[in-house]
């Protein structure tokens, strides 16, 4: 996706001089994109990531942090994969270097999750490990109503302690479980917004607000024009229905309707398209809506007690079919 692929191309853009940081990203990233392997009865560390620029990113931490000579390689796309990706190993002081990144507690065990030294550190450590994290296995799909920046993660134990470190940044972010593949999800506009600035994306988490802003615009102005269209239905059908029924009346009620009734009537079948309050600008002399209304209200009330008394179809017997 080509906002994942911005924000990715910007974080590997932050210059970060303090090594605490610095660390905390690469084992972050470690974490996310690779694993460790025996090779050759060695322990090796290897991470896959998806743009040459991590690939650098990663081998220059390597070495000025760890002093640690890395391989690189390009792998071209194969079973689920649609696209290259590359490969980073560490075969020379895999092991030493997996105890120093929090692969391996200090008794040779892999380490599920993150080191705590990671999760409990300071807010610059936590969201270099969000960075690290989202340049591992991060995505960031366009504003709207699916909008998310999502981590995948190797597994439970690291999608709770990115859950964690996104909540002490202040920002809420939930793990959940699909088909057995772990993920870290931030569905709040205001979140990710929060996220992407933390990590360091200034330029595309301004694009991107600019983008949910416009979606939103659009979102509400369609809403109101369907309000509107339906208002505009329903007042047609109404008209259509009063017209019909004063008709009925006028016909019920013949010589015998009253003068200001009759005018009423009149009024509402000339102007049939017209408001109520309308109808009280064009009478002569001018009424309120509320007096137009009660005039009609009568007229049809009389033609309705007249229809019943004669044995007729009142005037609810002449609205047309669609109305209610």
């Amino acid at each position: 996706m080509a906002l994942t692929a911005d924000v990715k191309d910007e974080l590997t853009a932050v210059d970060e001089t303090r090594n605490t940081v610095r660390a905390a990203e690469l084992a972050s990233i470690l974490r996310f994109s690779g694993g460790l392997h025996i090779i050759s009865g060695r322990i090796a560390i290897e991470a896959e990531v998806d743009s040459p620029r991590t690939a650098r990113r990663v081998r220059k931490d390597l070495a000025e942090l760890y002093g640690v000579r890395s391989e690189a390689s390009a792998v071209s796309p194969s079973g689920g994969r649609r696209a290259p990706y590359f490969l980073v190993r560490v075969m020379a002081g895999g092991e030493t270097l997996a105890r120093q990144t929090g692969l391996l507690d200090s008794r040779r065990r892999p380490v599920r999750g993150l080191p705590n030294r990671l999760t409990t550190g300071s807010r610059d450590d936590l969201a270099a490990v969000w960075r690290g994290a989202f340049l591992a296995r991060g995505s960031l799909s366009d504003p709207g109503r699916s909008a998310a920046l999502e981590v995948t993660c190797p597994g439970n134990e690291s999608a709770m302690a990115l859950v964690g470190a996104a909540g002490r940044l202040g920002i809420s972010a939930k793990a959940r479980e699909v088909r057995g593949v772990h993920r870290v999800v931030i569905r709040d506009g205001e979140a990710i917004s929060a996220m992407l600035t933390a990590m360091g994306a200034h330029k595309t988490v301004t694009e991107w607000e600019e983008m949910r802003q416009r979606r939103e615009v659009r979102a509400t102005a369609n809403r109101l024009v369907n309000f509107d269209d339906a208002n505009l239905r329903r007042s047609a059908q109404a008209a259509v229905a009063a017209c019909a029924r004063v008709e009925r009346a006028l016909e019920i009620l013949g010589e015998d309707v009253p003068d200001h009734l009759a005018y009423a009537g009149k009024l509402r079948l000339d102007h049939r398209d017209a408001s109520l309050d309308e109808l009280g600008h064009f009478a002569e002399p001018p009424m309120t809506k509320d007096a137009v209304a009660g005039r009609i209200r009568r007229l049809l009330a009389m033609a309705d007690k007249r229809a019943h008394e004669t044995d007729v179809p009142d005037t609810q017997a002449s609205l047309p079919p669609s109305a209610d």
